[in-house]
């Protein structure tokens, strides 16, 4: 195996200007360094992370957890992060809570004795045990997409985002509208969608009917199933519209209505929120809301890196969105 010392006899320099040129810190020509990476490339040298650690007490990584790693918003946030941090010669170190909030807790300290430089948090949950947590880790966090207590956070603006969903819903001409959701363990998506939906009812003396709000658990089957409840418990009066608060959920409902016959927009329009691609595909296209979730990645990774340079006190920032107005509305 090439170490360090190895490089340094095949370049005729000291280990000191190797490990200068590959951690690119401090003064070399032109003509070393470029000699140094040639070998390097050569050998197929891969510098020893635990060693660098060890020397500099920094590992060179970024933990990132993710509610759910298959989705196309953890993707697009994902590739966001790793486009800044690669740049500083950073790594990315994922793990996916799969929805649990235990799950949370655990994969903060199983990267706190990664020895991660910093972790950019997912979070779907907000309780005192991962408050407590992040803490005790003593490490730089980013949050996104929710506003945690004493941590730096990126949020995306849920409740506005409802309220002109709501609102366009409404100057289509729709007054009776439906609505389905997630739990309000999730603040955000459970929370704020729900009130932004709720407040702008009330804001124009529109009936909320009870039997037309629905709970699912983000899943395309969950938003199916939330429709075929509608449909079902809706003493024989439908909604004229449903506002989904996310597309997968949205798509479920859609393919619910396509199997009973109803026909979208003209029986119920459907709007749902995240801009997937599937929203665009789908028959007709899904009406949503785009939160720019690869800039939300990268506004978080340049703020942690930032972090890691210097500590700040909390700050919160609020992502921007889009409404995209399709077919299905």
């Amino acid at each position: 195996m090439t170490t360090i010392n190895d490089i340094a006899k095949m370049a005729n320099v000291s280990r000191t200007t190797v490990s200068r040129v590959l951690n690119n810190s401090g003064y070399a020509s032109d003509e070393v360094r470029k000699r140094i990476m040639q070998i390097v490339e050569e050998t197929g040298y891969i510098p020893s992370l635990s060693a660098k650690s060890l020397r500099t007490k920094k590992s060179g990584v970024i933990g990132v957890i993710l509610p759910k790693i298959s989705t196309e918003t953890a993707s697009r946030v994902v590739g966001g992060i790793n486009e800044i941090v690669a740049k500083e010669n950073f790594q990315i170190l994922l793990t996916d809570t799969e929805l649990d909030k235990e799950k949370e807790i655990e994969y903060i300290r199983l990267l706190q004795s990664r020895h991660v430089d910093g972790i950019i948090l997912l979070a779907t949950n907000i309780n005192d045990q991962l408050i407590s947590t992040i803490q005790d880790a003593d490490l730089p966090f980013i949050s996104l997409g929710q506003d945690l207590p004493g941590v730096t956070s990126i949020v995306y603006d849920d409740y506005h985002a409802a309220v002109d969903m709501t609102n366009m819903l409404m100057s289509k001409g729709h007054k009776k509208i439906g609505f389905i959701g997630v739990g309000e363990e999730d603040p955000s998506v459970g929370i704020l969608r729900k009130n932004g939906y709720l407040d702008t009812m009330k804001k124009n003396n529109l009936l909320v009917n009870d039997l037309w709000i629905q709970r699912g658990d983000f899943s395309i089957d969950s938003g199916y199933e939330c429709m075929k409840r509608i449909v079902r418990g809706g003493e024989g009066e439908l909604p004229t519209a449903v506002f989904v608060v996310t597309d997968r959920m949205a798509i479920g409902a859609m393919e619910y209505l396509h199997e009973q016959g109803y026909q979208i927009p003209q029986d119920i329009a459907v709007a749902g929120i995240g801009a997937s691609t599937m929203s665009r595909y789908v028959t007709p296209a899904l009406t949503t809301i785009d939160y720019f979730n690869k800039e939300a990645g990268q506004k978080a990774a340049k703020l942690l890196l930032e972090r890691l340079k210097q500590s700040k006190e909390k700050e919160k920032f609020i992502q921007t969105y889009r409404l995209i107005k399709r077919d299905s509305v």
